[in-house]
Parts: structure tokens; sequence; C-alpha cells
């Protein structure tokens, strides 16, 4: 497949003081889906500028300093089924790069009650968990996001 059928993508690793991870469980899917916030890169915009739209987009605030993007590109394909119902079934998957942030805010400043909602609850969670948390077909690129961003998260903790 060509590099045209994946979506860009940014993923946002937003790390609180204890190292934990935002992730959010999403609206669109009945039974408990947790994720990471994530979105597409708008034609035109950087990394970073796509994970601080997303941020305020999905959880209500970008109030978070940038720690590291990863180093490649890592792609997922969507289920066959699930193709045909996302985004006129114009891509097979999405490539993305994923970020770290450190959250400056309180757990206050967070609000998923967005213009459009995508997540109906959210929580702090550890790192390494992710990968159990997600649906099955994104489940390698949170190995990657646990992998790159681990000793972030352990500088964190003896910080």
């Amino acid at each position: 497949m060509s590099d045209q059928s994946y979506r860009p993508c940014v993923l946002i690793a937003l790390l609180n003081q204890d190292g934990q991870v935002l992730v959010g469980e999403r609206n669109d899917i009945y039974k408990p889906t947790w994720q990471l916030p994530q979105g597409g890169i708008e034609i035109g915009e950087s990394t970073s500028e796509a994970a601080k739209r997303e941020m305020r987009e999905e959880i209500g605030t970008d109030n978070a300093t940038l720690l590291k993007i990863s180093k490649r590109w890592i792609t997922y394909d969507l289920p066959r089924a699930s193709r045909q119902n996302w985004m006129g079934n114009k891509w097979i998957g999405q490539k993305v790069r994923a970020t770290a942030y450190l959250f400056n805010g309180t757990d206050a400043n967070v609000n998923i009650n967005t213009e459009n909602p995508e997540f109906r609850a959210w929580r702090w969670e550890e790192l390494e968990t992710l990968p159990d948390l997600i649906v099955f077909f994104k489940r390698d690129l949170y190995r990657s996001v646990v992998s790159e961003f681990i000793q972030i998260r352990n500088q964190l903790r003896t910080a």
C-alpha cells in the first residue's frame, strides 16, 4: 500500500507530574474503550500544532509542554468492516506521529465536554497498561509509544 493510503495523525501521551498518561473512554463505541487523544494532522500543520489543537478539541486544554516527538511514523490498518464507515473509505488506516507532553494544569482544567465530545470519561493511567486498554488493531502502536516514552516517564518520577 502507498503511504497516501494512510491518514496523517498525531497521538498525544499527556503525562502528569506523577508520570501517568491521560486516557479517554471513546464516545462512539458501546463497550468501554480507552485511548490517548489523537487526531488528523491538517495540511500545512506541524506535528506539535496538530497535537495542541487536538488537545483543545478533545480535552479542552492545551496547557502542556512538549517533551518529545517520536522519531518515526507508525502505521496501523483499520479493520475492513470499519473502513467503509470511516471518512468515506478514503484511507485504510492512519500513519501516526506520537508526541509526549507534560501537563501543566490541574484535573479541573480537563474538560471532555467539548464542542464535539469524543470521550465520555477520562482518567490518569500507567503508561505500561496502555496496550491492554486499546482496541486490538492499535496495540502495536501503543507498545511503541510505551517503549519510546518510558524513559521520559521514569525521569518525571525521579525528578
